[in-house]
């Protein structure tokens, strides 16, 4: 059997480790298409080698997060390598480039049937496709299971755990042995927040400078990994940042688990983020007004406050881990059990 993994950006690298250990360890034949989306080094090539995965077989290097450019790129490939399976991860443009590129090929989609039910997000309108045209739906819990039922998507369902933290399981600890990033940053563990800030609709300058006033309103230092658009649009805006923010490029995969792993707090407009601050016990404060991980918050481990100042502040001083955290989106073991679906069928 043979299948045909696309991945375009941070979370679906890290996604597709595990994933593609599995698949090999059962002999199946996976070939790997890497898209181009996130075509910076510390964002894309770096994660390969980190996590110490093979190279892609077909890096399209496109360079771009347009659909309709990914689409027949991606089409080519599953035509030239007669895969039995398209695998795709998570909300990106090229989650969904790769499911409408499969053509007949049956989909796979990895992480479905998550909802924020806010469909001002892009990422919002992607899940919904991606799942309509999926045979195979791979979802993180029974929430989302029964949010496809209720759609009544015509692909088979199967609750499998969240393949994000069989990565986070296996290598935040290793991150926080071998990297030194606290020590380069002159941090001790949990004296400082992380912030993460990379949406299209939080890097508008308006948005961005609430955004950024909030953060410089806390009492403590904040540490703020920028994505090359982020930093763009803070040069290009003028926007300021107030003492406490430490400004930095973004970290490979090992050096931000480390940071992020050993934080009191951190800020995010990330959905995958806001899981692993879940499975590392750090609070976190969503720079969102909505969210797909909507356990997060049911349970307190979570604050939605869009991109208020005053919430910002507020929310960053009050956030703290629920005692008792129960298990949420798996055990570690999703990777495998996909796997094994795939080899049933």
């Amino acid at each position: 059997m043979k299948v045909l993994s696309v991945v375009g950006n941070r979370p679906q690298f890290i996604k597709s480790g595990p994933l593609s250990v599995a698949l090999r360890e059962r002999g199946l034949d996976e070939v790997v298409v890497h898209t181009g989306q996130h075509y910076d080094r510390e964002l894309s090539a770096v994660f390969f080698e980190e996590l110490e995965l093979p190279p892609p077989a077909h890096s399209l290097d496109l360079q771009t997060a347009d659909i309709e450019q990914m689409t027949p790129a991606i089409a080519e490939v599953i035509s030239a390598e007669r895969t039995d399976w398209v695998l795709v991860y998570g909300d990106t443009n090229s989650t969904l480039a790769g499911a409408r590129a499969a053509g007949e090929t049956p989909v796979a989609h990895v992480e479905a049937g998550l909802r924020s039910g806010d469909l001002s997000m892009p990422e919002e309108h992607n899940r919904i496709e991606v799942d309509r045209l999926s045979s195979l739906l791979f979802t993180p819990d029974e929430r989302s299971k029964g949010v496809l039922e209720a759609e009544g998507v015509t692909g088979r369902i199967d609750v499998v755990g969240d393949v994000m933290a069989d990565a986070s399981m296996r290598l935040a600890p290793l991150a926080r042995e071998r990297s030194p990033i606290l020590a380069d940053l002159g941090l001790g563990p949990g004296a400082y927040a992380v912030a993460t800030v990379h949406r299209e609709a939080n890097v508008r300058p308006d948005r961005l400078a609430r955004i950024a006033e909030g953060l410089s309103r806390l009492d403590e230092r904040v540490v703020f990994p920028a994505h090359p658009r982020t930093r763009q649009s803070l040069a290009s805006n003028t926007v300021l940042l107030g003492e406490n923010v430490t400004l930095t490029d973004p970290l490979g995969y090992m050096d931000f688990a480390a940071l992020a792993s050993q934080a009191r707090l951190i800020l995010t407009d990330s959905g995958g983020l806001q899981k692993e601050a879940y499975w590392y016990g750090v609070p976190c404060v969503t720079l969102r007004p909505s969210t797909e991980w909507k356990d997060t918050v049911e349970l307190g481990a979570n604050v939605l406050v869009d991109d208020d100042p005053d919430a910002i502040a507020e929310a960053a001083a009050n956030a703290h881990m629920p005692p008792n955290r129960p298990e949420l989106y798996g055990d570690g073991r999703a990777a495998n059990r996909i796997a094994e679906r795939l080899i049933s069928l």
